[in-house]
């Protein structure tokens, strides 16, 4: 048994058919009204039952995951949100939570596997919602939210933005990531729209997405601002863009600097954010028109929140403490936890922090060793211990791109690296091992981390030549370049980097390689085959050649396609994938194969 909670507090589930029938969702195939959508989640919450249970939740971007979002919270269910693919970290959460229903969605349908009819659990009236710490995962350990810090955090959000109905978010971020769940929760409330995709910034199809729904805005992380670079934005034309807000880990101040001048050029704002999950997504934002002024900080607290500066014993900054309505209930580590009410009523962030001209707060260190990588929480002192549980000594530090360790005596440490990554939920690049004959100390014996992290200029890709090499390397450099950022051995000349699985954080490192060894790619590299990206280099340095490779690439693609669908293999944008496989595409999105060999027919 548990006590009903009061769900009317969670307005943009509750209250979606007050919007009658302006746009809710565009799916890129259909538009979903506000009436419509009411409708579908007042019929999933039937179907979830009036017995409150905990409902865990594999939360992709998809309407049928977004459905069963709202109606768990409409209904004052508890959800647990699983990250997507399942895989171990949602194996653990499973085992530690014991969750009542787990909720997913499959070939565009919800599907629920309900375990039990009654709860197992006793459930606090004030929980509903469950989220790994700024989307870490391994840990059974989660931040608790109450429906009255979801709602407070969503209503600062639109305050803060001036959210109207005519807006359009892309969902450039997946809603099973907090800062991703708030795009969302905002722009329901104030009855604006949400263009549902998992399609990342490097595909050209994600533009055209932007251009043909109007798109407003668009949430980034860090290393979103890296692919951008990537794909030249600044040259692009987006209209419709009103401005991009950035979270997830500290944005380097000249690269601040920099989209805040592009954008005040181009008619859109940059927002520079600053959060935890425990705070539910937010707690400060800096002001687009001081963010060129000021890159290195943080802002101001947003609408209903308060920061203040507490000293730090045996330091000479202060600890930024922050206080608001959307403040978590607490942490839980276990089932029995889920019974828990408020247990705190102010958040220590962790962070060091100075207040600084125009009264805004900058981010100047951390208390404790966490870094961000992706947008992902990443405990150096759980690296260790981790590296400690398989017989190494080792010690680890890093930066909001890369965990860089130091480990001593000689191992296999691809392995060590692939494994550790795995068991982090980080892409395999953002892992650095090397091999030393002691860790660097200091005159303290303590680990010599800044000495440890400057280890990582060892293996610091240099910057690509700014004029094309006249010899052009053939495929077997490319075959060896993409087998040892993706560490794949198995690799052939017809496989793509979308087809092996690349991430966005390989997607970086491997560009950064070919472009070292064939002076410059095409755009859409990570599309083609491998056997075509010398002759389409070959292409772009002889001119003359390029009108007989395009109708070589129109009679490639369409040969593919018409073969794959002949052998049934799963299409996945004009690419084989093993259907075990399938899931490791979502940074790079779905592709679709253009006539021109550029992405889309």
């Amino acid at each position: 048994m548990t006590t009903q909670p009061d769900v009317a507090r969670i307005s943009f589930a509750t209250n979606l058919a007050s919007f009658g029938d302006r746009t809710a969702i565009n799916t890129g195939h259909s538009s979903i009204s506000y009436r419509d959508l009411a409708a579908r989640v007042e019929d999933m919450a039937r179907q979830l039952g009036p017995e409150r249970r905990l409902i865990a939740l594999e939360a992709d971007n998809t309407l049928p995951s977004l459905t069963m979002y709202l109606a768990a919270l409409a209904s004052g269910h508890p959800l647990l949100i699983l990250p997507v693919g399942g895989g171990k970290a949602a194996e653990t959460l499973i085992a530690a939570y014991d969750p009542d229903v787990i909720a997913r969605s499959s070939n565009g349908e919800p599907v629920l596997d309900v375990r039990r009819h009654e709860t197992a659990h006793q459930l606090h009236p004030d929980l509903a919602l469950l989220v790994s710490t700024s989307g870490s995962t391994g840990s059974p350990k989660l931040v608790r939210l109450s429906a009255a810090s979801i709602q407070a955090n969503a209503e600062a959000i639109a305050q803060y933005l001036h959210l109207r109905p005519s807006d359009i978010a892309a969902t450039t971020l997946p809603l099973s990531y907090c800062y991703g769940m708030s795009v969302v929760n905002s722009h329901l409330l104030v009855g604006a729209s949400l263009a549902l995709t998992d399609l990342s910034v490097v595909d050209p199809c994600f533009w055209d997405l932007v251009r043909t729904e109007c798109v407003t805005s668009f949430a980034a992380v860090p290393y979103t601002f890296e692919l951008l670079d990537r794909v030249g934005f600044e040259h692009m034309d987006v209209p419709s863009l009103r401005y991009i807000t950035q979270a997830g880990g500290r944005l380097a101040p000249e690269r601040v600097r920099s989209y805040a001048e592009l954008g005040r050029e181009r008619g859109w704002d940059l927002f520079v954010m600053y959060g935890q999950t425990e705070a539910t997504a937010r707690m400060a934002y800096l002001p687009p028109d001081l963010a060129a002024e000021h890159p290195h900080a943080i802002g101001v607290a947003i609408p209903g929140g308060e920061f203040r500066l507490e000293p730090v014993p045996g330091l000479d900054d202060w600890e930024l403490v922050y206080t608001g309505p959307n403040v978590m209930l607490g942490y839980a580590e276990k089932s029995e936890d889920l019974a828990l009410g408020r247990e705190i009523t102010e958040l220590h962030t962790g962070d060091l922090a100075r207040l600084g001209p125009n009264e805004l707060y900058e981010i100047v260190g951390r208390r404790s060793r966490f870094v961000k990588i992706v947008g992902l929480r990443v405990d150096l002192g759980r690296v260790e211990r981790l590296l400690a549980d398989l017989g190494l000594t080792a010690a680890a530090a890093g930066s909001d791109n890369v965990v860089v360790v130091a480990v001593e005596g000689h191992h296999d440490l691809a392995l060590v690296a692939k494994t550790l990554a795995q068991d982090l939920g980080v892409p395999r690049a953002a892992v650095q091992l090397h091999s030393v004959p002691d860790i660097p100390r200091l005159g303290n014996g303590k680990p010599d981390y800044p000495a440890i992290l400057a280890l990582s200029a060892q293996t610091e890709p240099e910057q690509p030549e700014t004029h094309p090499r006249t010899e052009i390397p053939g495929t077997e450099t490319v075959l060896e370049i993409f087998a040892e950022v993706l560490e794949r051995p198995d690799i052939t000349e017809t496989d793509s980097f979308v087809s092996l699985g690349g991430d966005s954080l390989s997607y970086v490192a491997a560009s950064v390689r070919l472009e070292r060894a064939l002076g410059r790619i095409p755009q859409g590299w990570h599309l083609m085959p491998i056997c075509e990206l010398v002759p389409a280099r070959e292409a772009e340095a002889h001119p003359a050649h390029e009108e007989a490779r395009a109708k070589a690439l129109l009679r490639n693609w369409r040969g593919k396609l018409t073969a794959r669908m002949e052998t049934g293999i799963v299409l996945r944008g004009g690419h084989h994938f093993h259907r075990g496989h399938a899931h490791q595409v979502l940074l790079l999105g779905r592709h679709r194969p253009r006539a021109d060999g550029s992405g889309r027919l």
